[in-house]
């Protein structure tokens, strides 16, 4: 197989709890020719503190700062500073398999496509309550975060050649849930599935998390980019229809503990539609 350098970037706002774990796998990978780029978002916890005491244990981490604008125009710092001729752009709640970056960029370095994913993506923490209750809600199982009939193709770039990412002039910078597939976009091409990539993602694992994460999902243009879609996402988040599809996948998931997230996180998500993010900053 050819060899090409390659820049790992992680975007970080207040990742004390994963950010440790995320580096470790990654200074355990297989492949070599490999940079390791952080960009703090404006972390506020003991992140910054942590990724500091790798530094001496990892020669080929590098940390970068900005003030809080969100993971996208994180990911293009990182880029912008970065030595790699294939860019990787993963989260700092992800771990991976010691073949993962080998995995995920042989069909780059095959010149087969410019730009993967992987489907195999499987739940960090599936021994944490709500973290199963995140797990069904998004894929019904409490094992993977992809379904198994998503396509093998993707809007979401896990790596890329750094000739296309600066073709587009990276991401769109808004700060919003679905800045990651405005490469997707911009290319008007999706990524293609690198087979075999294995890596693995926590999902929130507190109520406290929950909450956070279900109102910076509510920022996904999905659910509040327009008039129409925002009136939709007010009626089906709202109370009466998340009370009904909550005890619906209670029976179907047989998960007491389910209705109760359900309701949680319906009731996050419609309370930060209802404040309106259009005045404020909607990074995460």
């Amino acid at each position: 197989m050819k060899s090409a350098k390659v820049s790992v970037i992680i975007p970080v706002y207040n990742e004390e709890r994963v950010i440790v774990n995320c580096l470790k796998s990654l200074a355990k990978q297989i492949y070599k020719p490999l940079e390791i780029i952080i960009v703090d978002d404006g972390s506020v916890d003991n992140a910054i503190k942590k990724i500091s005491n790798l530094k001496s244990q990892i020669s080929n981490l590098k940390l970068y700062k900005q003030n809080h604008l969100g993971p996208g125009p994180a990911r293009n710092l990182g880029a912008k500073y970065s030595k790699g001729e294939i860019l990787v752009f993963v989260d700092a709640d992800m771990m991976f398999d010691k073949d993962f970056i080998k995995d995920l960029i042989k069909p780059i370095l095959n010149n087969e496509t410019f730009g993967t994913f992987s489907k195999n993506e499987f739940n960090a923490n599936k021994d944490n309550v709500w973290s199963r209750c995140w797990n069904l809600n998004r894929t019904k199982t409490v094992e993977k975060l992809i379904p198994e009939n998503f396509p093998d193709t993707s809007p979401v770039f896990r790596a890329i050649s750094k000739r296309e990412f600066q073709k587009v002039g990276g991401f769109t910078s808004k700060g919003e849930y679905t800045d990651d597939w405005s490469l997707s976009e911009k290319l008007g091409k999706k990524a293609s599935l690198a087979p075999g990539a294995v890596y693995y993602h926590s999902n929130p694992s507190s109520l406290d998390e929950i909450w956070k994460q279900a109102r910076w999902f509510s920022t996904n243009k999905f659910i509040s980019g327009n008039f129409v879609r925002f009136v939709k996402s007010l009626i089906f988040y709202s109370f009466p229809i998340s009370l009904l599809v909550g005890i619906y996948k209670t029976i179907v998931f047989k998960n007491l503990r389910f209705l109760f997230f359900r309701l949680w996180f319906d009731f996050a998500v419609w309370a930060a539609l209802f404040k309106s993010f259009s005045s404020k900053n909607k990074a995460k």
